[in-house]
């Protein structure tokens, strides 16, 4: 039986051997406090290549494949080690990105935390400022990214086809164009649906069963999950809808790592 991608804190209490990551994006916020043993994975810093051109391959560009190897040995990550992320917005800072670097080398056990860190400190974990001492391992043993990802192209050959299904998981005011906040141009991609990854949680920000969440993506794309293609602004949330549909039992989709951040820098038409 395939590993539940989200993992509860009273399950975490419950478990040994694990590495723990905080995936919040200041590093400040990481020395102020996290749970004891936790490394402090930054999404700028560690899981994304830095880029000049973000009409090319986007804000926050997928690391190297030598790179995060490197950098998984240097924090003791066996293919064997049991890795549990956490970040401050249900997954949605870069923990669910952590999640899916890691299956994308074939790491089968990883795990977010449900909820987040405020689900931890009100759960009863306390927090520690004191930086972990790890053994260092030889680089992570993967030479490439195995998940399945979409290029710009593909995407514009996708939003044509009735057979697939281009999803664009940012808010939904952000995806009709009414304001962004954060690329330079406002709109979404033609032919794009859009489900805002809140829809993958419970009021309370924990995430939908997996029942609930089969429910929602199985009307919502009307494709199989293989013929979907998930994005958002610059890769890193949409891989929180790609964790709902692992744990939903819907596999396959594909990432869009330049998302609206690439194709809006480029020529390509804008809805």
């Amino acid at each position: 039986m395939a590993l539940d991608p989200i993992i509860t804190p009273h399950e975490l209490g419950a478990a040994k051997h694990v590495a723990l990551f905080d995936c919040r994006p200041e590093t400040a916020a990481y020395l102020a406090g996290h749970l004891e043993g936790a490394r402090h994975a930054s999404l700028d810093r560690d899981l994304a290549s830095h880029t000049e051109d973000a009409s090319s391959g986007g804000r926050h560009p997928l690391p190297s494949v030598a790179d995060f190897a490197a950098l998984l040995g240097q924090w003791g990550v066996h293919p064997s080690t049991h890795v549990v992320a956490y970040d401050a917005q249900n997954g949605a800072h870069a923990a669910a990105r952590f999640w899916w670097l890691l299956k994308a080398f074939g790491h089968e056990q990883v795990q977010v935390v449900d909820g987040g860190l405020q689900a931890l400190e009100t759960a009863g974990f306390a927090l520690t400022k004191d930086i972990p001492s790890v053994e260092p391992a030889p680089p992570y043993p993967a030479h490439r990214f195995a998940a399945p990802l979409a290029e710009i192209d593909e995407v514009e050959l996708a939003r044509h086809d009735d057979a697939r299904r281009v999803v664009d998981v940012r808010a939904a005011f952000r995806y009709r164009g009414e304001s962004e906040p954060i690329d330079p141009i406002a709109g979404h991609i033609p032919g794009a649906s859009n489900i805002p990854l809140s829809e993958n949680l419970q009021p309370d920000g924990r995430f939908k069963t997996a029942g609930e969440l089969r429910a929602l993506y199985t009307e919502a794309l009307g494709v199989p999950s293989s013929q979907a293609i998930i994005h958002c602004g610059s890769g890193v949330t949409a891989c929180h809808t790609l964790l709902a549909l692992e744990r939903a039992g819907l596999p396959g989709a594909k990432l869009y790592v330049g998302s609206w951040s690439e194709w809006c820098r480029t020529d390509r038409p804008r809805a």
